[in-house]
């Protein structure tokens, strides 16, 4: 009998948004919602919102004139609806004073858990409104229905919803010392950073084994002791991304493959806690990342 999974640590954000899905088939639900005093809007542009203070800003449906897609989010601890529109052009938008267009990237990590939540949510969405528009099966253009969640082929009559692929991301503990991970940088960063490893899951194929394969591609090392740690959205373009901690088998088996992998390289728990710090020319992913909480989780392990 398999053993459970550890629980996720309580920094780690999710299921804090009331998504109301049971609401998505209610008929005119988007147009009452614009029509309803107390609804708040998340405007999003590529993988940016407005944000002041470190909080996400709503703007009110009349400040909105050139929406390219609207979408139910769910409802507000008051009860109000939360609605996600979409926009080609962020000029026209007036702001709430000292608010200013963020990234999910840059952003994610100083949000309260809530609203990280709302925003890879908003983000994700957007994205699949943006781009799916046409039936993948016949080129017809499709029909939005319930509330931006479904898209509806007129032509052949298939129904389509926002993908989510799934992609494994590890973080590489030595064989011998408990004290040391494993890093890699990879040849998209010029070789600056250094992070867990990661990939796609592939058809037909476990996440366990996709976590021993992609590692071992990419570094040469055997993995034991595979456990999942938690999970994360990350829309680029429209990921899930499933956090596992792992132990090396031989530490001497590590070498970068030179071709996604530039370098592999063992850390110490005081290089990680320097690198943490900032203290060091060592650049570690960015606090948005869950790569950035498997790292600091093991480094306050026995910080």
């Amino acid at each position: 009998m398999p053993l459970p999974a550890p629980p996720l640590p309580d920094r780690w954000p999710g299921g804090v948004l009331d998504r109301s899905g049971a609401e998505r088939d209610v008929d005119g639900l988007l147009d009452r919602a614009r029509a309803a005093s107390d609804t708040r809007v998340l405007v999003v542009h590529g993988d940016a919102a407005p944000v002041r203070d470190s909080r996400l800003t709503t703007v009110p449906v009349t400040s909105l004139s050139q929406v390219r897609e609207w979408a139910f989010l769910g409802r507000a601890a008051d009860g109000g609806a939360l609605l996600l529109a979409v926009v080609e052009d962020e000029t026209g938008i007036v702001l709430p004073p000292d608010a200013l267009w963020a990234p999910l990237r840059a952003v994610g990590g100083d949000l309260p858990a809530e609203e990280a939540e709302i925003l890879g949510t908003a983000v994700a969405l957007a994205g699949w409104l943006r781009d799916a528009a046409f039936c993948p099966a016949c080129g017809t253009a499709t029909v939005l229905r319930q509330a931006g969640w479904s898209r509806h082929c007129p032509n052949c009559g298939r129904e389509h919803f926002p993908r989510t692929d799934p992609a494994v991301i590890v973080l590489i503990s030595s064989a011998d010392d408990p004290d040391r991970v494993l890093l890699g940088a990879n040849a998209a960063w010029g070789g600056n950073r250094y992070s867990c490893f990661a990939g796609f899951a592939e058809a037909g194929e476990s996440l366990e084994d996709t976590v021993a394969r992609e590692v071992c591609e990419e570094s040469g090392v055997r993995l034991a002791a595979i456990e999942y740690r938690g999970s994360q959205v990350w829309p680029y373009p429209r990921s899930l991304m499933l956090g596992f901690r792992a132990r090396a088998i031989d530490d001497d088996e590590a070498r970068a493959d030179g071709d996604e992998i530039v370098e592999v390289r063992w850390f110490d728990r005081d290089e990680i806690g320097a690198a943490l710090r900032g203290e060091t020319a060592v650049q570690l992913p960015g606090a948005a990342s869950i790569a950035h909480r498997l790292i600091d989780d093991w480094y306050r392990e026995r910080s």
